[in-house]
């Protein structure tokens, strides 16, 4: 590891930066969801729930990219490695499922499907 952004002192600040990323990028892409839930007369908790279920796959597709763009396709791995050796720190909430494109598909198409459900239910 001599380059530097191959660094723990690196991974510290891009793991920082997704922390405070993740708020502002969940309200971001949950709130078209909630209005549209919202338009269709669905019950505020289904919406809440849909939302939810929505903005996880973008919010984690956006901090995925962060990563990439901040190390490089060829070095995210090590980040990934270093936050899976720190689960109750900066890994909390990690498990490398969340990298993966099948996983957001199908937080994207339960969305739908509770979208689906609320519609019927209302």
């Amino acid at each position: 590891m001599n380059q530097p952004e191959l660094k723990p002192k690196n991974f510290k600040r891009i793991s920082i930066i997704n922390w405070l990323l993740i708020l502002p990028l969940f309200f971001l892409f949950a709130w078209p969801f909630f209005y549209i839930a919202q338009f269709l007369n669905i019950s505020t908790n289904i919406s809440y729930a849909g939302a939810f279920f929505f903005a996880l796959p973008f919010t984690i597709t956006i901090l995925h990219g962060h990563v990439t763009m901040a190390l490089g396709e060829l070095h995210r791995h090590h980040y990934y490695s270093w936050l899976q050796k720190k689960p109750y720190s900066y890994g909390l909430l990690f498990h490398p499922l969340v990298k993966r494109t099948r996983f957001r598909l199908f937080l994207l198409s339960t969305s739908f499907i509770v979208l689906a459900i609320g519609y019927f239910i209302a």
